[in-house]
């Protein structure tokens, strides 16, 4: 019985780990640096805790095998060994601490940056991006650079105005609203997250970046996409009936056909 028991100890921990080994139903390819250091991170915690996992695994099944009942006799009892129990909880604690410490550097690159100013230059891109129930709302400046100021009471989503821009205020005149994001391939970009109503969630899964926007916050991160293609926008809070289908496309394109796409918006802008 104990053998019987030790092969189905080992038997769900090999069916457990063959989708991690076979990589199945795995993460899309990453298309920045900053999402290729996410995944190198992320890879050498679970292959670290992996290992720990099948060495415990393995000697359970081991104990259950080798120290299980033989016969009828009463167990014996056992106070355990307070020095291994001691040294195990404090490498436990250590190997934990280690494992944060190393992801906290590659976490934080997109999020502790120098965000002086939400005017872009020519070697950076600022999209505003405002979640709402259940579309996102893209806001891009004009010739200007400047986004123009905003007010609630000019919030009309038939007029395409959903986060109130005032078109007479100083630099609002032609700042362009659009459902989807566009952006130059190999361009740094930072987005300016922001909430009209409640708690969402701007995740794009290529680019290993997610931040939740929140109502009276103002949140920011920074990415620079490596390859071309359209890659969906989804919140990953849940904010309400209508959270399954709150979703948009980011679109990483050349510069040549970013710079005729705002033009074409810009044409549209009264």
């Amino acid at each position: 019985m104990g053998l019987l028991l030790a092969i189905v100890v080992w038997g769900i921990t090999l069916a457990m780990s063959i989708p991690f080994v076979t990589q199945t139903w795995w993460m899309p390819e990453p298309i920045t640096a900053l999402g290729r250091e996410i995944d190198g991170a992320f890879m050498f915690t679970l292959v670290f805790t992996g290992v720990i996992f099948l060495l415990a695994q393995a000697a359970l099944g081991y104990a259950v095998w080798r120290f299980g009942r033989q016969s009828d006799e009463p167990a014996s009892d056992s106070h355990g060994n307070t020095r291994l129990e001691i040294l195990w909880t404090f490498a436990a604690a250590a190997i934990f601490v280690g494992l944060a410490l190393y992801g906290y550097t590659v976490w934080a690159e997109t999020r502790f940056i120098d965000h002086k100013s939400m005017v872009q230059t020519e070697d950076r891109l600022v999209v505003e991006v405002t979640g709402q129930q259940f579309v996102w709302n893209m806001r891009y400046t004009g010739e200007d650079n400047e986004f123009g100021p905003t007010d609630i009471s000019l919030i009309d989503d038939a007029a395409g105005n959903p986060v109130g821009v005032d078109r007479s205020g100083p630099g609002g005149a032609d700042d362009i609203m659009v459902p989807e994001m566009r952006v130059p391939v190999n361009k740094d970009v930072e987005v300016v997250l922001k909430s009209k109503d409640v708690l969402h969630n701007f995740f794009v899964p290529e680019l290993r970046i997610k931040l939740d926007t929140v109502p009276g916050l103002v949140g920011k991160l920074a990415f620079k996409a490596e390859k071309e293609g359209k890659y969906e926008i989804v919140c990953s809070e849940l904010c309400g009936l209508g959270h399954y289908k709150m979703r948009s496309f980011l679109h990483v394109v050349s510069q040549e056909e970013y710079d005729a796409w705002i033009a074409e918006q810009a044409s549209y802008v009264f």
